[in-house]
């Protein structure tokens, strides 16, 4: 990236479009009063920009554009390709999109586009290289912002005949495309392109699957269309990129991600990105270790620090229970998106809007109009504080030994089973293995199974269903040269099509765990086993349990009931010169923790800190200096670990250990100059 930022940026989503005129020059004040100095404009304004097939109209854009660039603004300049105009849906109305029931859509909502349609290509490509000409050569244009935020699918036949295309891309021949869906099973052989069609309700679709978990006949093609649709979408973001390109050659491109959002394979988008931004929203009740690995995937994504894009100053409005954030909650969260690697804080939004779908989502600047409230006074003082010391926070890096494998092909394949147990989820199995270690302050990097294993001591690959072609023997090789791997049950079992591995599970990892699963037993809502250890400590663990044979493994742990009692339900094998931990089931908390802690003590993983402690700690290095950030998100008063207590916080100017006390949501931001 030839441009970075040059100041952390603080702003957010800016619509003065939808306000006269007149209160421009107020929401500057208040934006200047908070120490605001970026805002994201243009978003949702594909509409005002060309009203008809013919005409653009960029007058009110330029007013908005010359006002931030005179008060000094860094300026993220969107797109505004995320929501069609009416007309050229009236006018084109396959630009709609088909959803999986087979019903396609008229005019309405967002992310409303056929990825694969030809005339919004056209035209979302043409806007963006006229705003690049426009506007590419402002200085305070500090970033673009394609789209907002891409998701949905499409069912289309212009989808399906790009299927097709991309399928011959993909495989080259029918026969390939056969042997990877199985279609022998059924007697579903493909002898023509044209017979391929999308699996959605009307094809492939179980009836009854629900819309976030849908499930298929033939698990090949329904992962493959979700790689297909990922492409398709990413498609057009590149497509807009090169269009903004033509005519500026370096402010960086972004477009805003959504965490561990399902539909899309992040890992290809970061290919695609300058930078990667996201919009956090957490829940009223979101573990708070959840939010920080969903920080530290968005970083993890191309292993650098990222754009927080969004977060609410307060409430939203689009949860079942839309809880306001408690007094320095805002702040509290801010503070942690940094400390996990965001080297920008920005609001969705800057003015509340008076109407449509998100006029109850919060706002810098309520309805009312007024810098006299709670928020705005917490917005101005955290605006202050990233001023103040933002300079030392930009550029510094997060580094991990540890390294937990995220990969969304698997989270496709996995939640594909025909078969086990309807509740297991990929998502929740990943954040059980990351809240292990974010529990004793010990940093992760979340990573993709195309990653150099070799910048880790330990590799966590939970419930790695789907091991394609490379990564089984990656992950050996790994082990063989000391690494150390702790997978799960339900690994190694399928190839990058869905397909089982031959030669008895795990598959590729069988002889690198030493051991050999004969069958997995499902259990209900309700029944549960126990993992009884060697010292006689017992866990309950459930949901899923592998029967398995020791061929060189340990036993760590063994079940205590069923017919299955006695048999190895964990176990550590010695594999050249590393290790491999096998856990075989759903271990209670206190249980998983135990185990991935003997496997961390055995490659001498340490903790940021010496002491334990229930606040959160995070460290960012500098050029000769480490940043300690140092987070209160319990719910009691904790004190500051003795090992910090010396050092200056840069948010008060005193030794931290001045006021060892530290209050919910207080926070703390730790300097150690190093040699």
């Amino acid at each position: 990236m030839a441009k970075t930022f040059e100041r952390m940026l603080y702003g957010g989503d800016y619509n003065p479009n939808q306000w006269p005129k007149e209160v421009w020059a107020e929401d500057m004040q208040i934006f200047r009063d908070a120490h605001i100095n970026s805002a994201t404009i243009n978003v949702f304004s594909w509409a005002k920009l060309q009203p008809s097939e013919e005409v653009y109209d960029f007058s009110e854009l330029d007013a908005i554009v010359d006002m931030l660039s005179s008060e000094g603004y860094d300026i993220v300049m969107g797109t505004s390709t995320a929501a069609l105009p009416a007309w050229m849906v009236k006018r084109y109305p396959e630009v709609s999109r088909t959803d999986y029931e087979g019903r396609h859509h008229k005019f309405g909502q967002r992310h409303n586009a056929c990825p694969n349609s030809p005339v919004f290509q056209k035209y979302a490509a043409a806007l963006a290289g006229e705003l690049a000409a426009r506007y590419g050569s402002n200085p305070h244009v500090t970033c673009w912002h394609i789209g907002n935020e891409y998701g949905g699918e499409c069912y289309c036949e212009n989808c399906e005949k790009a299927f097709r295309v991309w399928l011959r891309k993909r495989y080259g021949t029918l026969d390939a495309v056969n042997r990877a869906w199985n279609t022998e099973f059924w007697g579903h052989t493909i002898y023509d392109w044209d017979e391929i069609v999308l699996p959605n309700a009307l094809s492939e679709g179980i009836p009854g699957a629900d819309e976030e978990h849908p499930n298929t006949c033939f698990a090949g093609i329904s992962i493959d269309y979700r790689r297909f649709n990922s492409d398709s979408i990413l498609g057009n973001f590149v497509m807009e990129k090169e269009a903004i390109r033509r005519c500026d050659p370096d402010t960086p491109v972004t477009t805003n991600l959504m965490g561990t959002y399902k539909l899309l394979d992040y890992f290809q988008w970061a290919k695609e990105m300058d930078i990667v931004s996201w919009d956090n929203y957490p829940g009223y009740s979101t573990p708070v270790s959840f939010t920080a690995m969903s920080h530290d995937l968005m970083r993890g994504l191309k292993n650098a620090p990222f754009m927080l894009m969004e977060q609410a100053p307060s409430e939203v409005n689009w949860h079942p229970y839309n809880s306001l954030k408690r007094p320095g909650q805002m702040r509290a969260q801010s503070w942690q998106t940094v400390a996990h690697g965001a080297d920008t804080v920005q609001f969705f939004q800057l003015r509340r809007s008076v109407g449509a779908n998100e006029m109850y989502h919060s706002a810098v600047i309520p309805h009312a109009g007024t810098a006299n409230t709670r928020v705005f006074r917490e917005v101005k003082a955290l605006g202050e504080e990233l001023e103040r010391i933002g300079g030392k926070v930009i550029g510094t890096t997060n580094r991990a030994d540890v390294g937990l494998i995220f990969d969304w092909e698997n989270y496709w394949a996995l939640e594909y089973i025909r078969g086990y147990n309807q509740d297991l989820r990929y998502v929740s199995t990943i954040h059980e293995y990351y809240d292990a270690f974010y529990r004793r302050n010990i940093p992760l990097n979340l990573i993709h199974d195309d990653t150099d294993f070799s910048d880790y001591r330990v590799i966590l690959a939970p419930v790695l269903y789907m091991v394609k072609e490379g990564v089984g023997e990656a992950l050996v090789e790994f082990v063989r040269n000391g690494g150390i791997l702790v997978t799960t049950y339900l690994s190694g079992m399928v190839d990058a099509s869905g397909n089982i591995h031959p030669g008895g599970y795990p598959g590729p990892l069988r002889e690198a765990a030493g051991i050999w699963v004969e069958e997995t037993d499902a259990l209900a809502p309700g029944q549960s086993n126990e993992a009884v250890f060697a010292d006689g400590t017992r866990c309950v663990c459930g949901q899923i349990c592998d029967l398995m044979h020791l061929e060189g493994a340990e036993s760590l742990a063994e079940y205590g009931q069923d017919f299955y009692a006695g048999t190895p339900a964990v176990v550590r094998h010695s594999f050249g010169s590393g290790t491999v931990y096998y856990i075989g089931t759903h271990l209670e908390q206190a249980g998983l923790i135990a185990v991935l802690k003997i496997a961390a003590d055995e490659a001498e993983i340490d903790p940021v800190i010496p002491e334990t402690t229930p606040l959160e700690v995070t460290r960012r290095d500098g050029d000769g200096y480490r940043l300690f950030f140092v987070i209160n998100l319990q719910d009691e008063t904790c004190c500051i670990p003795e090992s910090l207590a010396a050092l200056p916080d840069l948010l008060t100017g005193e030794a931290a250990g001045a006021a060892p006390d530290m209050k919910k949501y207080d926070v703390k931001v730790l300097l150690d100059v190093v040699c």
